[in-house]
């Protein structure tokens, strides 16, 4: 079973790049770096599942299940009023 503290959904197709480097540029946590003419995953573990990789890649490279993981659990304690449980949370 999929564990969202343990592992993240970030998924990157490397021969789809077409090497823009927005990945890099938007990513809050340096998961992706620009390296010549294509993106590299380097922190995959560091994905906060925010999405936004996903939606600035124009060539369909990359694929997250946004929502999951920690940007999901800021969002649902955010709009419920409740602080952040950091025990399952480590993105900060």
């Amino acid at each position: 079973m999929f564990n969202s503290y343990q592992e993240t959904t970030v998924q990157y197709d490397k021969e789809k790049c077409v090497g823009c480097g927005r990945c890099s540029t938007v990513c809050p946590h340096r998961v992706f770096i620009q390296h010549g003419n294509k993106a590299e995953l380097i922190a995959a573990s560091a994905c906060m599942e925010c999405g936004t990789c996903q939606l600035n890649c124009p060539a369909d490279a990359i694929t997250v299940d946004s929502g999951v993981g920690c940007a999901g659990s800021m969002i649902r304690a955010a709009l419920r009023g409740e602080k952040l449980d950091k025990a399952n949370c480590t993105c900060e």
